[in-house]
């Protein structure tokens, strides 16, 4: 099984010490979020986790003590960076404090465990065709070395996401030819590898592959590891259609992340992470809160993706 420690909470930033410690314990209990009584038992053993996927905007809080987990497991890292600024991301680092991170993280574990997201593409206030693509040149410039491959995507409307910036529009079909045709000149012109995820719309022909953030060919490469044939079902049940990634089990909690980005679906209102956010015990083995009396405990069926085989480069 592949454990997505990033999916729900920024967990790296602002959790490190609870997932440290959940790794050095050897499990995590996770409560369910749509049937919030039932809580899963997860064992955090490299004898059954295949592999563990990070998600985070800033790595700094995690880095010097991330051998702990580097050291036993398989592991993938997607680092987001933008070109917002904190009238979109106000608790995010600025981009140069990132770049400078993930230059650090990419020594530690090295560029193939390292994606590049720059994603979602939004069209607001000062944020135009022409920005985005100079910032994007601008970060490709420096971070090509440091990473495996970028992934983008444009915005989706959430429902959270129309309460939270109800001025926001849709990138339209011709708006996102011309970004993705600079994006992917871009890329080519630094030899970095560049794709969209769960998008319906075709890039190919500007040298951008449609693919999965998470599937079998892109952990098994990372890790020298082969994966079984599995059908790409996404991160959960609300996974976007057409979503290749591998099946994964997100240890995090949503509406916990006070990184406060106005275009997150994880979180409905920043008021309401901020108080979860004061629920959390680092000696846990939830991320919020405890298990509660009422609660039903369940042992999660973990299985191996892994065919044993090494991966041939």
């Amino acid at each position: 099984m592949i454990i997505n420690t990033g999916g729900r909470t920024d967990t790296v930033n602002y959790f490190s010490d609870w997932l440290l410690g959940r790794f050095r314990e050897g499990y995590v209990l996770v409560r369910n979020p749509y049937y919030p009584k039932t809580v899963l038992r997860y064992e955090l053993d490299p004898d059954v986790v295949d592999c563990v996927v990070f998600c985070s905007k800033n790595y700094a809080p995690i880095l010097s003590r991330l051998h702990e987990i580097t050291d036993r497991f398989n592991t993938y890292f997607h680092y987001t960076i933008t070109a917002y600024g904190k009238d979109i991301e106000p608790g995010v680092p600025s981009i140069e404090e990132s770049i400078e991170t993930l230059r650090e993280l990419s020594s530690m574990v090295g560029p193939d465990r390292i994606a590049w997201r720059y994603d979602p593409i939004m069209l607001w206030g000062d944020y135009t065709v022409e920005r985005h693509l100079e910032t994007f040149g601008r970060m490709a410039a420096e971070l090509h070395p440091y990473v495996s491959l970028c992934i983008f995507s444009f915005v989706e409307i959430y429902r959270k996401l129309e309460m939270n910036m109800p001025d926001l529009r849709p990138v339209s079909a011709d708006n996102m030819q011309v970004i993705a045709k600079g994006l992917g000149e871009i890329a080519a012109k630094y030899g970095m590898r560049i794709q969209t995820c769960g998008h319906k719309e075709d890039f190919r022909r500007f040298g951008i592959q449609k693919s999965g953030c998470m599937t079998a060919d892109i952990l098994g490469r990372a890790n020298g590891t082969v994966f079984k044939k599995i059908p790409g079902k996404g991160v959960g049940s609300a996974t976007r259609k057409g979503c290749g990634c591998m099946p994964t089990r997100d240890i995090g909690a949503y509406n916990t992340c006070l990184n406060g980005c106005r275009y997150c679906y994880a979180n409905r209102d920043p008021e309401v992470a901020l108080r979860n956010f004061k629920l959390h015990d680092p000696l846990s083995p939830m991320l919020l809160g405890h298990p509660e009396e009422g609660d039903t405990l369940k042992q999660a069926v973990q299985e191996s993706f892994l065919t044993g085989e090494g991966f041939l480069f």
